[in-house]
């Protein structure tokens, strides 16, 4: 054999070993990533599968998750809660892909977001990380060159890119087959936020945004934080005022002992308490308090509270 031959035969082979290295490393990496979503289609067709299937056909070492497919229909608001509420529980290299999207064909952008510890999220810049961008920070946004990254035959396709967009984009994120910087061009504007009432301390009171309800059970959770809550020097026991307010006016207002657990009161008894995000709530022991009181959540919702003693 000739020594050009052997250098030919030679050189097949590092490519083919480089190769199948490649898609090894892609297949241990899928093996480790998870690819998380959230929408809110619901599981009553077969939306949320077909964005599986997609996320399937990049890799089928990729284990795929779920947030919630039960979001209200076009509340972003809640959405962002919900990134929330879950992400910084993730490992860091953890791909959430949010399609809550009522502009989904519009000039809205569709953006991946890299968070400072390092969690991506492929979503539409519509208001959808205005939570998480505070609370994991915001490293690098780039916008998604759509034309370039979807699913190949898909291009006809408008309203749906949680399947042909985010779905392809997050998988491919999630193996390695898509580097974060060949995304789509770099944006320097910052994330679209939605505008609401931060927590805050006035005059011996504490207010908050009512941000979602835990809707299983109907407590109604704020975001005024236990640092803030530690100011007022409230011990288990210690009883409080609260008010609820909807748009600035009065939906309800009563009072409440501040305990660790549902079970201190008698069933149907109102409590003030920390909720699992370690965030002021108030509940009533095996019933709905936003139910029975008709509150509701989001931005225009505002709940205030004072302490009044033992």
């Amino acid at each position: 054999m000739s020594l050009e031959l052997l250098l030919s035969v030679f050189v097949r082979a590092v490519v083919v070993a480089l190769l199948l290295a490649a898609n090894l490393s892609a297949e241990l990496r899928a093996a480790e990533a998870a690819l998380v979503f959230q929408s809110d289609f619901s599981l009553k067709d077969g939306a949320v599968s077909a964005m599986k299937g997609v996320a399937f056909g990049v890799s089928s070492a990729l284990k795929q998750f779920d947030i919630t497919h039960e979001i209200p229909p076009y509340n972003v608001w809640e959405a962002a809660f919900r990134l929330k509420q879950t992400a910084a529980y993730w490992p860091s290299n953890t791909v959430f892909v949010s399609v809550v999207d009522p502009g989904v064909g519009t000039e809205r952008r569709s953006v991946v977001m890299r968070a400072k510890t390092g969690h991506l999220f492929v979503t539409p810049d519509n208001g959808t990380l205005t939570f998480v961008a505070e609370t994991l920070g915001v490293a690098e946004l780039r916008e998604i060159d759509a034309p370039r990254q979807r699913l190949k035959g898909s291009e006809a396709s408008y309203t749906f890119h949680g399947r042909d967009v985010f779905a392809y984009v997050g998988a491919k994120l999630a193996t390695g087959k898509l580097k974060f910087e060949d995304v789509g061009p770099r944006l320097t504007n910052g994330v679209v936020a939605i505008p609401y009432t931060k927590a805050a301390a006035k005059d011996g009171a504490l207010f908050g945004t009512i941000p979602v309800l835990d809707v299983q059970y109907g407590n109604v959770w704020s975001n005024i934080e236990k640092p803030l809550f530690d100011t007022l020097g409230a011990k288990i026991g210690d009883r409080f005022s609260f008010r609820v307010l909807k748009d600035g006016k009065l939906v309800h207002s009563g009072q409440a002992p501040y305990l660790a657990t549902f079970g201190a009161v008698k069933a149907g008894e109102p409590l003030l308490f920390l909720n699992s995000l370690l965030e002021v709530s108030v509940a009533l022991n095996m019933d709905s308090f936003a139910k029975k009181h008709g509150i509701g959540s989001g931005p225009d919702w505002s709940l205030e509270i004072r302490r009044i003693g033992k």
